[in-house]
């Protein structure tokens, strides 16, 4: 336990010590660092890092078990497994990438996945620490849903754990309070501008449902990138 609170604290200050300076140099909103609700969305920071994480991690090892089990003899996985890990990486984060904005989308439509998802959405303040605020049961199927491309296709455990990593600091980057252009890149990148957008004060948003990039946006016709500087609400009505 000790180990868990040093760690998490360590956390802590590194993400504070990379994103605080970014949101100062580069803001999108003017915004304070001790902002509206700052304390609620440290207490869900504190309750993914000391629960949450360690929960997500055994499901994560349990499905990638049984699929291991279930998929084992088969011709097409042995083939896909023995790919090179600079092709299964890229391989399995963009196919996480559909996967994710097809369960991400169904959040915003149907009730029922919506009243969890909805925790998400009630933070009125948009930065790097409002990123954490979630309903256990929404993190844990979003984080199933990112893997199991991963896990069909045999990626090992180790690696999982890596893209978790990567996928969880470009959480913290779309969501942090910075306005960052990316010029031609803005297909192949997503941007804290297009997530904000995400994140306006309308029932249930329609727009920029992918989670690194937006090319899956753009595909299915659910794409919007802001043309003038953010002054639109937060939240949800």
């Amino acid at each position: 336990m000790l180990d868990t609170l040093l760690d998490t604290g360590i956390s802590l200050a590194l993400l504070v010590v990379v994103f605080v300076p970014l949101e100062r140099a580069f803001p999108a909103r003017t915004q304070r660092f001790f902002r509206r609700e700052f304390l609620t969305d440290l207490g869900f920071f504190l309750g993914s890092y000391l629960l949450f994480t360690a929960a997500v991690t055994l499901v994560l090892k349990e499905a990638s078990a049984f699929t291991n089990t279930w998929l084992a003899g088969v011709a097409w996985r042995a083939e896909v497994r023995a790919l090179p890990i600079w092709v299964l990486l890229p391989l399995a984060l963009l196919l996480g990438d559909l996967v994710i904005y097809w369960f991400h989308r169904a959040c915003h439509h149907y009730d029922f996945l919506w009243r969890f998802h909805r925790v998400h959405h009630t933070t009125l303040d948009i930065d790097w620490l409002a990123a954490h605020r979630e309903h256990p049961f929404d993190g844990l199927f979003t984080q199933l849903f990112l893997n199991l491309p991963g896990i069909v296709l045999g990626l090992p455990f180790h690696a999982i754990g890596g893209v978790i990593v990567f996928r969880g600091l470009w959480a913290l980057l779309i969501h942090s309070n910075v306005s960052l252009p990316l010029g031609p890149l803005r297909v192949l990148f997503g941007a804290p501008d297009l997530h904000h957008w995400h994140h306006a004060n309308v029932e249930k948003t329609q727009h920029n449902f992918a989670n690194l990039a937006p090319y899956w946006d753009i595909v299915f016709g659910t794409y919007h990138r802001p043309s003038a500087p953010e002054t639109f609400p937060l939240g949800v009505p």
